[in-house]
């Protein structure tokens, strides 16, 4: 098992991974469709938006928290 000390990279890791795997598979479906070699053309997209994807989470997840702070109403109590 990992250790829990990794945890938040494991998560960027694990969601840029799912991300850019579900929106590459559609952006590509979406401009050239169900076409002959499209495994191929889809997996070298993937790669591509994984490794943009990556780094991009790592350096918004702190503003992304920050403004959930903002945004979300603070309970009453």
């Amino acid at each position: 098992m990992i250790d829990p000390k990794y945890s938040q990279l494991l998560f960027t890791f694990l969601m840029a991974l799912f991300m850019s795997c579900v929106m590459s598979l559609v952006i590509t479906l979406y401009n050239i469709g169900f076409i002959g070699g499209i495994v191929m053309i889809w997996l070298k997209a993937w790669l591509f938006a994984f490794a943009v994807a990556l780094p991009v989470i790592n350096l918004v997840l702190p503003i992304v928290r920050r403004l959930v702070v903002i945004l979300v109403k603070k309970p009453h109590g």
